[in-house]
This record gives C-alpha cells, structure tokens and sequence, in this order.
C-alpha cells in the first residue's frame, strides 16, 4: 500500500443540484446543509479521508457553491508541519458539470497535477465512519483497476442502488445501476455462504449486495476509462466499462452507511444522534469529524425539561420542553416553546444590536408558547409567539412561503419570518 498519503487523492463530488432534498436546497447546495446542529454534510467524506491520512482533496462543485467555498476556507487549514489541501474546483467559464464522471472528466487536468497514483472518489452527501486505508489497501493486494465499496441491503434499500454481483475473491461479475424491476434484481440476490462465511445473522430476506457510490481509480484506470466512455455518470456508464474491461473489486463494508437522499431521510438521520449508539458516530476523539471551530460557550438552559435531544454550543433555551430533537448554534428558544421530534440548524452568527439601549428589530429565535412538532427549521429563522407548526391537516406535501411539507415533515427556509399565531 503507499506509504505517503499523497500517493491517494480524494476527490469528491459536490456538484448536484440535490432536487430530491429540495426545500433545504433552496438556498443550499446540498454538501454544505446543516447536519447534527454543529456540521455541514461536506464535513464526513471530508473528515472521513483525512482520518484515513489522505491529505489532498479536491472538491467538484458547482450548484450554490459559494456557501460551501466559504465553509472550506474557513474550516480546514494546513500547514508545513502537517501538509496537506482542500481545494473547491467549478467548471470553467461557459462549462457546465452534466453528470459525476463529466465533471471528474472535465477537471481531470488539474486532478492529474497531483501525484496520486490512486484517486478515491466520493460524494459529497453520505454519512459514514470508514478508515479509507483498508479500501486501498485491499485494491493494492488484489492489484484492481477499479475498487466498488459496497454494503449488503434488503430489496427495499437496493431498488436505488446499483447492484454488484461479485467471486469468492470478491472480483465484480456484474454490475447493474438501480435495476428497474425484481427479475432484474434476481441475479443479484446475495448466498447465505455471503453471510456465515463472515459471521454476520443471515437476513430474513433476500438481500443484495449495492454501491455505495465510493470508488477507488488507480491513475491509469481513471485516465483510460474516461477517454474511453463519454458517458456523464460514474454508475449509469463508466462503471459498466470498468466492469467489463478492466480488473473491479468490491471492498465490502458492513457499519453504518446513510445517502442523503430525500427529505426523510435527512430528518432520520439527524435524529438517530440522539439515540445511543446508531447513526453516524460523531464521538470518536482518535477520527473526529471536523467543522468550522466557533469559540461559543456552552447552552444556556433555564427550566427547561429535556428529553433524548442534543442541545449544541452557544443555544439560549428558555422552553417549557425539548423532546427527541437536535438544536443547532446559536438556537434561541423563548418560555413556553414545545419542540419535538424536530431539528433546528441554528444560525451562523448572532444579530447584533444597532444600539445597546434598544431591542433588536431582526433577530433569530423561536418565540413564546409556540408548539413545534416534525420539523425541520433552516438557519436564520425568526417565529413569532404562540406559533403552530404541527401539520393539522396531516398534509403530506404542501407548497407555501418560505415554509412547506415534504414526506409529512415541515420545513421552514432559511431566513423565513412567522408571524405571531402563525399555524400549519
């Protein structure tokens, strides 16, 4: 395996629009959404190869990226004694990124100054915790062109995802993107012999074996197959040729693994966190995730019953209970307040007075007696008092300004004002 971390380059993909996320991408590109109160989801795959000691990474954006270019600057910082670089790439000038193998394609002749002779690529919008080292390390053994991480799931799950069929050495037989009906998914269908041989509970159901959308290129491999293909998509097109042309294994990986994709699934797993050991692992001193430092004091909580809910730095809570949600900085919460089963992002900066001896005329907070039920509430957000946010009509999809309903859940835009009596 190489020894000098910067043999591998990690380059991950940020560019999308994240559609399927929209109303939280509205004012986001989805890499740079607030996720656990305190992050940005850009924060895990970036934290993740650092971990792992792959120190040069190069970042593909494009849709709102400016946000997620601020965060990066002021985020990771490098220096003679600990080297390394995070650089945000965007197309150039009257170019547009039309899929994840375009815009590796189209930034291939910067990527190719590093002298990385392994490329891992990741996207910019999946929690995990995976040390990047054995992945490689497994390409190096098995000599591979092309390494496909991949996790065992149930049916419902592999309908996304595309699907592997793989040797006892683990060598790629086939490969099929997100196959349309189960007749395509038959040959696919995991051996119990998957299972016992690594000592794992045999699934009640078929399972499978799908993408995780991380990939492991040796220099040459990528060069090539990106002549080779024209097509935009890393699992639509170049993966296909990979497979067929070239020497494509899995690394099979087995913890926790969450893309996210949809509006559910960002607000499952928020709210995993607050459980005890599930979701993403967000304690482990000796592999932290890291984000923007913020020098905030603790929370301040007055009379406030809190159950199974994460409160983070620089809070002011004031309610009457906070029950199975996240609240992120900088999150002030007045008397009265019911949260649950909600996640607020918190705010970037405080708003500070225009002069000492008046109140302020805009600032963020959640007011009095306001009653707040599966929700997820943007950054810069001011609700007024006695405030219901409940989804009474138990609407499942709802249009309005600046505040909407996805999959059953409220969502409230960053920089959204609710005025005072305010109920959906």
């Amino acid at each position: 395996m190489p020894q000098n971390p910067f043999q591998v380059a990690t380059v991950i993909l940020a560019g999308g629009q994240g559609t399927r996320l929209y109303p939280l991408t509205l004012h986001h590109c989805k890499p740079a959404v607030s996720y656990g109160g305190r992050y940005k989801l850009i924060d895990v795959p970036i934290s993740n190869s650092l971990n792992s000691d792959f120190r040069q990474i190069f970042i593909l954006a494009q849709h709102l990226s400016g946000e997620l270019q601020h965060h990066i600057n002021q985020t990771y910082h490098f220096d003679s004694y600990h080297p390394g670089s995070v650089d945000v790439l965007t197309p150039q000038q009257d170019e547009v990124f039309l899929g994840s193998a375009d815009a590796v394609r189209k930034t291939l002749p910067t990527l190719l100054r590093s002298s990385a002779d392994y490329f891992l690529i990741l996207c910019g919008d999946q929690l995990y915790n995976i040390n990047f080292q054995e992945m490689v390390e497994f390409a190096c053994q098995n000599k591979a062109d092309v390494t496909i991480a991949a996790l065992p799931v149930l049916e419902k799950e592999a309908k996304r995802m595309g699907l592997l069929s793989i040797d006892p050495s683990k060598k790629i037989v086939t490969f099929h993107e997100k196959p349309a009906s189960r007749d395509a998914m038959e040959p696919f269908i995991l051996p119990e012999s998957f299972y016992t041989d690594r000592k794992l509970n045999v699934p009640s159901e078929p399972s499978f074996l799908g993408s995780m959308g991380i990939y492991v290129f040796t220099r040459d491999a990528l060069i090539r197959l990106l002549k080779e293909d024209p097509g935009e998509d890393f699992g639509k097109h170049i993966l296909h040729t990979a497979v067929q042309k070239n020497n494509a294994f899995a690394f099979v990986y087995t913890g926790y693994w969450e893309d996210i994709g949809t509006v559910n699934s960002y607000y499952k797993a928020n709210l995993v966190l607050t459980q005890s050991n599930t979701g993403l692992d967000t304690y482990d001193e000796r592999n932290p995730i890291y984000t923007r430092p913020t020098h905030l004091p603790g929370p301040k909580i007055r009379h406030t019953q809190i159950i199974h809910s994460i409160i983070c730095e620089g809070c002011i809570i004031e309610a009457e209970e906070i029950n199975h949600s996240v609240i992120g900085l900088r999150s002030h919460i007045k008397q009265g307040t019911i949260i649950r089963d909600s996640v607020l992002m918190g705010n970037l900066f405080y708003m500070p007075p225009l002069h000492q001896d008046k109140p302020l005329i805009y600032d963020f907070w959640i007011g009095e007696n306001c009653l707040i039920e599966k929700a997820i509430i943007d950054e810069h957000v001011r609700i007024g008092n006695n405030v219901q946010l409940i989804n009474q009509n138990k609407q499942s999809h709802y249009d309005g300004d600046g505040i909407f309903i996805r999959e059953g859940i409220i969502i409230v835009t960053a920089g959204t004002q609710l005025p005072d009596k305010f109920i959906l």
